[in-house]
């Protein structure tokens, strides 16, 4: 069976080519849903003045902009300001109104995401509403304390709640008092781009890699990716480099990039690193093929997932991560399955697992076979839209839509690496 006929209404923060997990995550899940026979539409801001570039770090007014991203209608709104990560957008309750009067079966809001809580909260009457939750809002502890009472009414009238792993849940005191309502839904990605063999990828990818290669000089290439934040551990990166032979290659933008490199410069590691800012696809997928292993340090709850852990299993590539207490991180990338997990913060730690990483006989190797197994059994894009039209029907009393697999679940204390 297929999702023909269900309406699906997916309220983002940002949508591509804004960069980011939760905005890679809404368009794979609205893609994969529609080519499974639902009918999808995405509402989101606009995160620049043309609707072009990656970052959505707020550079001044947006308009509104409608697009079709193939089957998936896409309105992206006008922002006239962000203020505590809440986006001003007069527009919304116009918009939102005029989306549920097209037909909605199903309203699919992601959060963290203040502005499409708020304006839900004041619709009188709504379809069934699912939430994805992604992460608490854990560093702006004020503004969240104020903002809970909003989140508790909205998620007391929601039909389904979601996480993306069972570790989150039992970390979130929000999530945990609404429990009969969570699910587990975890991410998923396209993963045909990072399996299929070097001679059908991109040329774009081929160069990369090659490029990649040649920059290690013979050693160790070691990658981190996503925004440069707080939340994940690039200092610990920095520091564990130190200890650790190799180069190091960033890829991201974000608010700590300056910060970074005077970090490097002061560890006089500045040779060591190279700040690649945000790649294509095509040439991250290359980065991939060429890394010995991906460094994911994250240090906080605001880390719930981390999608370029995926991206990294379905390339083959080890993951060398943190066990963030009450989150899914080392859940995604298991110790000594798929990668090796380290305590958070500690940077030696870190570099330990990657001296063992290239030194120990055949585990780099046995890692990578157990990332690519990892990475087709659970994370698979089409999987995970089966699985979320199931778990609507169940919001809607409905029998399933699709055959879906079952949702495993993997309790996993994460061991020192």
């Amino acid at each position: 069976m297929t999702g023909a006929g269900l309406r699906v209404l997916h309220l983002g923060k940002f949508y591509p080519p804004a960069s980011g997990g939760m905005e890679a995550h809404v368009r794979t899940l609205a893609q994969a849903q529609a080519a499974l026979g639902a009918q999808v539409e995405v509402l989101c801001a606009n995160h620049s003045v043309d609707g072009t570039g990656t970052s959505h770090e707020f550079h001044g007014r947006s308009p509104t902009r409608e697009e079709w991203d193939g089957p998936v209608r896409v309105v992206r709104l006008g922002r006239l300001a962000s203020v505590a990560r809440m986006d001003v957008m007069p527009m919304l309750p116009l918009a939102l109104r005029r989306a549920l009067a097209r037909g909605v079966d199903v309203v699919h809001l992601h959060v963290p995401n203040p502005s499409m809580v708020l304006a839900l909260d004041a619709v009188p009457r709504l379809p069934a509403v699912v939430v994805t939750h992604q992460s608490d809002i854990i560093r702006q502890r004020v503004a969240g304390a104020l903002f809970r009472p909003f989140e508790w009414l909205l998620y007391a009238r929601a039909a389904r709640l979601l996480a993306t792993s069972d570790a989150y849940v039992r970390g979130s005191s929000l999530l945990s008092t609404f429990k009969s309502k969570v699910r587990v839904l975890p991410l998923g990605i396209e993963l045909e781009s990072y399996l299929r063999p070097l001679a059908e990828t991109s040329l774009e990818a081929r160069e990369a890699q090659a490029r990649w290669t040649a920059a290690a000089e013979g050693g160790p290439l070691w990658l981190m990716v996503g925004r440069l934040v707080y939340y994940k551990g690039l200092f610990t990166a920095l520091e564990a480099l130190v200890h650790a032979p190799g180069r190091l290659v960033v890829v991201g933008e974000g608010p700590l990039a300056a910060e970074g490199r005077e970090r490097a410069r002061a560890l006089g590691i500045e040779e060591r690193v190279t700040w690649a800012g945000y790649l294509s696809p095509e040439a991250l997928a290359g980065a991939y093929r060429a890394a010995t292993a991906l460094w994911f340090p994250s240090n906080a709850r605001s880390e719930a997932y981390g999608l370029s852990q995926v991206e990294a299993l379905a390339s083959g590539l080890p993951v060398l991560n943190t066990a963030v207490p009450d989150s899914g991180v080392a859940w995604v990338s298991l110790h000594e399955r798929t990668g090796l997990t380290v305590p958070v913060g500690d940077a030696r730690a870190l570099a330990a697992a990657a001296r063992r990483l290239v030194e120990e006989p055949g585990l780099r190797e046995r890692l990578s076979r157990g990332a690519r197994e990892r990475a087709r059994a659970e994370f698979a894009h089409d999987v995970m839209a089966a699985r979320s039209l199931d778990l609507y029907a169940e919001a809607l009393g409905r029998r399933p839509l699709v055959e879906a697999e079952p949702i495993v679940s993997v309790r996993h204390v994460a061991g020192g690496g």
